[in-house]
C-alpha cells in the first residue's frame, strides 16, 4: 500500500484497515509458529502498512496535512 493511497482514505476508513491488518499480522503470526507461512516478506510489509496508517493519523490528529 503506496502512502497516496493511504492519505485518500477517511479517518474512519483508516481505523478500519488499520483493524484489517492487525488482524493479518496476528494470522501471519500463527502462521509462522505453524510453520505454515509462504511469503515471510509478507509479515514486514504489513508491518511497515501499519506504520503508514499510524503516521497518517497522527499528521491528521496534528493538524500537519
Amino acid at each position: 500500500m503506496k502512502p497516496s493511497e493511504v492519505r485518500g482514505l477517511s479517518d474512519a476508513e483508516l481505523h478500519d484497515k488499520l483493524k484489517e491488518l492487525k488482524s493479518e499480522l496476528f494470522n501471519l503470526r500463527f502462521q509462522i509458529a505453524t510453520m505454515k507461512l509462504e511469503n515471510p516478506m509478507r509479515v514486514r510489509q504489513v508491518k511497515k502498512d501499519i506504520a503508514r496508517v499510524h503516521t497518517i493519523l497522527t499528521e491528521r490528529a496534528q493538524g500537519i496535512r
